[in-house]
């Protein structure tokens, strides 16, 4: 051990004559403690509710998107639904025909999209999941079932299951010439609704989900035509890799997107909240530190006269200044051990009890993020290292020649 650092351990663990300097020093190991866990646990809260938010799109977004780059659909062959099945990062993926269409229900209508999905579409999306569902079931294919939003299903007044009063669809018919009847204006279905859906107020006001078949007719598609293809990719993909291959399967006629590209808006609103976070949060330690500069200035003032004796017996100024800035250095790492260690607990705790609630039944989200360590400690010992050096500069000569 070198003789700063030797010197630096001894003035941490044992106590001043001064009982203000003591105080001062335990005050500032204190500010370093409780700075580290609320920034540790704000980030981690703040994370919790990342992950919250993206859950309602992750419900609703596959990995992987594939639209045409121009117009409103594509056909695939089956030379490239072959190739498509031969992509070992495919777990599966699922043909879309979807349009912004008007619902009808008794005398209430109501615009959304119909989504035309095929069997594959619960094993790319999670749609049929139980915290999805709010009541009811899963569509069957090759059925005119539906299942829809809780926000059109309030708006409507529908009802499950009800075979007597069944949901309306109408799409306009594409094509020239006049319209003497609602039969030459709009492609007509009816749908009776299974299920109803929850995930967010947006989504449950947006879609309305039937089989593939029926969107396909009443929208006016081929059977091979759609307009996108939902992809579920295998973990630990080379998204750039399998993006070279699609492309090279429908050459320049497609547009791809992944889940952020597809929430673009909504991932930049919390990178930037989280940003926001951080550097406010970050202000409390920049305030903590300035007490251990405070606290390590009077302990060079307090410890004057043994600096002197070190200074007599040939140790040099620099040598002197290091053991302040290794003690200011074991004040951080006790603050910041401790605050980190008490923040994980209580993010713990929060996560298997739930002590914290935003509502009655539903607990304030929190996640422990790895990442977020290293940031906070990068931020503390920063600032801590940046702190201690300021302080440590006290050492010099003028300090010495007091007499």
């Amino acid at each position: 051990m070198s003789f700063p650092l030797y010197i630096a351990r001894r003035y941490t663990i044992s106590k001043s004559k001064s009982t203000a300097v003591n105080i001062i020093t335990i005050i500032a190991a204190l500010g370093i403690f409780v700075s580290t866990a609320a920034l540790f646990i704000l980030m981690s809260g703040f994370s919790g509710l990342r992950d919250f938010s993206l859950s309602f799109a992750n419900a609703t977004d596959p990995d992987l998107k594939i639209m045409p780059s121009s117009g409103k659909s594509f056909t695939v062959s089956p030379a490239q639904d072959k190739q498509l099945k031969a992509i070992s990062d495919i777990v599966a993926y699922s043909g879309i025909a979807e349009e912004r269409v008007l619902f009808f229900y008794g005398d209430k209508e109501q615009v959304a999209y119909l989504k035309g999905v095929d069997t594959l579409y619960t094993t790319v999306n999670a749609m049929n999941d139980k915290k999805v569902l709010l009541g009811g079931r899963w569509l069957k294919m090759q059925t005119g079932q539906a299942v829809v939003g809780a926000g059109i299903y309030t708006k409507l007044g529908l009802g499950l299951f009800d075979m007597r009063s069944p949901l309306e669809v109408f799409v306009p018919k594409a094509g020239d010439g006049a319209i003497n009847s609602e039969q030459d204006a709009f492609n007509k279905e009816q749908l009776i609704v299974v299920g109803v859906y929850s995930i967010s107020d947006d989504v449950d006001n947006r879609y309305v989900y039937c089989s593939l078949d029926l969107a396909q007719n009443v929208l006016q598609l081929k059977p091979n035509q759609y307009t996108s293809l939902e992809l579920k990719l295998k973990p630990g993909v080379d998204e750039a890799g399998l993006r070279e291959k699609l492309q090279g399967i429908f050459k320049a006629t497609i547009e791809i997107k992944n889940r952020a590209q597809l929430n673009d808006s909504l991932y930049k609103m919390l990178n930037a909240e989280n940003l926001v976070t951080y550097l406010f949060s970050s202000l409390v330690v920049v305030l903590t530190l300035f007490c251990l500069a405070g606290a390590l200035i009077m302990l060079i003032l307090d410890k004057r006269e043994n600096i002197k004796t070190l200074y007599s017996l040939g140790a040099e100024i620099g040598t002197l200044r290091r053991i302040f800035f290794y003690q200011g250095l074991f004040i951080t790492t006790l603050g910041t051990s401790f605050g980190i260690v008490c923040a994980t607990i209580l993010i713990i705790l929060q996560q298997q009890y739930s002590l914290f609630m935003i509502t009655p039944t539903m607990a304030y989200p929190t996640a422990f993020v790895v990442n977020n360590v290293f940031i906070v400690l990068a931020t503390v010992f920063g600032l801590g290292i940046f702190a201690s050096y300021i302080a440590s500069t006290r050492v010099n000569k003028e300090l010495l020649e007091i007499e």
